[in-house]
């Protein structure tokens, strides 16, 4: 299967409902579960909608490669393309979460103590710690902060059986950023 343009608010759903219950890496919960606990760590903390939404599909990648048998497991660009159409401010958090686990663990000695069996494992095989060069150059990226940030609820919803709202509360926010989005592509078209 090759990704989408654009993945609409139902194709969405559909990945969750189909892919949503398998494993979530070495972790005691499903795919669905991280998503929704990832999602609600952004919302309590006051993040804007577009950094809730992405924290609810950062790992959407993990369902399209689940989906199409894909060998790549380089998640975190596989699904850039189908969300393109909610803006920058969703996708490229995602695209840099990967790279924001590097990041922290170079400049926080406690990060990496915090993080999971399962995501220092996953760490090793994503390229490991960064250096300061690579540090520097990464945090010096637009949207690198936000990726950050969206690491930290990443590393911390990990809580199996926790309470959240269901992915239909979310949904709302993916329609109304790709809404804004189409909105905002129309309006900077020229008119005729």
């Amino acid at each position: 299967m090759k990704t989408p343009h654009t993945l609409s608010a139902d194709a969405i759903q559909s990945l969750f409902e189909r892919h949503g219950a398998a494993w979530y890496g070495g972790e005691a919960m499903s795919q669905l579960e991280h998503a929704l606990q990832c999602a609600q760590l952004a919302e309590q903390a006051g993040e804007p909608p577009a950094q809730i939404v992405a924290a609810l599909l950062h790992d959407l990648g993990h369902l399209l490669i689940e989906e199409s048998h894909l060998e790549d497991k380089r998640h975190q660009e596989l699904v850039v393309p189908g969300l393109n159409a909610l803006g920058d401010a969703v996708v490229q958090p995602i695209r840099l979460h990967v790279a924001a686990k590097r990041y922290l663990c170079a400049v926080d000695a406690d990060y990496w103590a915090s993080l999971s069996p399962a995501s220092k494992h996953s760490l090793e095989l994503q390229g490991g710690i960064y250096d300061t060069e690579q540090a520097c150059a990464f945090i010096a990226q637009p949207y690198a902060e936000e990726a950050v940030r969206l690491r930290r609820y990443d590393d911390l919803a990990k809580t199996p059986g926790l309470p959240t709202p269901d992915f239909a509360h979310y949904r709302r926010l993916i329609e109304a950023l790709g809404e804004a989005q189409d909105r905002s592509v129309r309006e900077a078209l020229p008119h005729a």
